[in-house]
């Protein structure tokens, strides 16, 4: 596929979307309120909107490789502080998935240098769950297993920037979740990421919520 057979499938969408709808388009430029801020992962395998069946306008979205929450990004930390603060968004997905090239390359030697860079973040969660990661034998089992801890660590570095720790003791808290995309059958899988087991900030969210 080239870039003219894009265009061609832009313009069919638009008609398509036009159809039944001719003032679609117009109500779209009228407001911007998406309802959640979607952080995933860069692999076009794993389009947010399609795989949570939203429409245009629903989803704020970041995307890098490996769908990491680096606090020195400054790209990601503005958009996490425009979707809080501006957008006023109260929902928070990080979203890995199976089959994750980022996640596999940070297993192994053979990344492009910035890409390689970039994976030091994920390889730090692989050292920080080593013993874990070690007992497991095959190969694919054991990205996947460090798939699902990588969300889980991205999810505890969300928590604890500082503009979202402030909105996690709000009387109105905003909503943190981690999950993981099958890219073999289409489904996304809820991690239950518990915020109160990770350490004195988690503690205090525990409190609040028992009191």
């Amino acid at each position: 596929m080239n870039t003219l057979q894009l265009l061609d499938q832009n313009r069919e969408w638009v008609a398509e979307r036009t159809r039944f709808d001719p003032d679609y388009f117009k109500r779209q430029a009228a407001k911007h309120q998406p309802h959640s801020l979607f952080i995933g992962c860069s692999d076009a395998r794993v389009p947010s909107e399609e795989i949570t069946g939203t429409d245009v306008g629903e989803l704020f979205v970041h995307r890098n490789i490996a769908n990491q929450v680096v606090a020195t990004d400054n790209n990601l930390m503005a958009v996490v502080q425009y979707a809080v603060e501006v957008l006023e968004v109260r929902d928070i997905i990080v979203c890995g998935h199976e089959e994750c090239g980022g996640v596999k390359a940070s297993l192994g030697t053979n990344a492009p240098s910035h890409v390689d860079g970039w994976l030091a973040h994920v390889r730090n969660v692989a050292r920080l769950h080593e013993a874990e990661l070690d007992r497991i034998a095959d190969t694919a089992t054991r990205c996947l297993r460090l798939v699902e801890l990588n969300v889980r660590e991205q999810v505890r570095n969300l928590s604890k920037l500082t503009f979202i720790a402030g909105e996690l003791l709000a009387r109105n808290p905003i909503r943190l979740h981690g999950w993981v995309y099958g890219i073999s059958n289409g489904l996304l899988r809820d991690l239950h990421v518990d915020l109160a087991a990770d350490g004195p900030r988690g503690h205090q969210l525990e409190r609040r919520k028992a009191g």
